[in-house]
């Protein structure tokens, strides 16, 4: 019991409750920092734009064997010959550069270290390692959707990638 009015009868002098109040005011500015902090770092993502779900258009406008680029979504829409569609992302999978479609050659080109890609994006000529990522497809009401937010890394082409109208 004597413990107890001991704890009781402690006051705090000014100085450590000028301590305490500093030292509270710093961690709530450093809180409101770390937040601010956090949300700059968070992507903002309009839609329409890439790391976005963005419309490519509607089915119709892309005729079999056709690649058509979409800049604002980082990459290229294949129909295939058989009416199916392939979101083949434009990065490069040795370096990471922009690779063209070069419609003379018939395949996707790299500037950087001449890897060649098919259609469909499978590897022709290394130095890359593997094939061209693609976007997930959805066809919804004749739109085609292509979700940039996940690009799938794959070793060749598959035809369970393909999505057909």
């Amino acid at each position: 019991m004597q413990a107890y009015q001991s704890i009781e009868n402690k006051s705090i002098s000014r100085r450590d409750m000028l301590k305490l109040s500093w030292g509270a005011l710093a961690g709530l500015v450093a809180v409101e920092v770390g937040g601010l902090a956090l949300s700059y770092m968070k992507p903002r993502l309009a839609a329409g734009e890439f790391g976005s779900i963005i419309t490519a258009g509607i089915v119709d406008e892309f005729p079999p064997g056709s690649v058509t680029q979409i800049p604002n979504g980082r990459f290229y829409l294949t129909r295939l010959e058989d009416g199916g569609f392939l979101a083949i992302y434009q990065r490069c999978t040795h370096l990471g550069c922009s690779v063209p479609w070069e419609q003379t050659a018939n395949s996707f080109i790299c500037p950087c270290h001449s890897s060649s890609f098919s259609a469909d994006g499978t590897l022709l000529n290394p130095p890359a390692p593997r094939a061209l990522d693609i976007f997930p497809v959805s066809i919804e009401d004749g739109q085609i959707k292509v979700d940039t937010a996940r690009p799938v890394s794959r070793e060749g082409f598959e035809i369970a990638q393909v999505v057909h109208p």
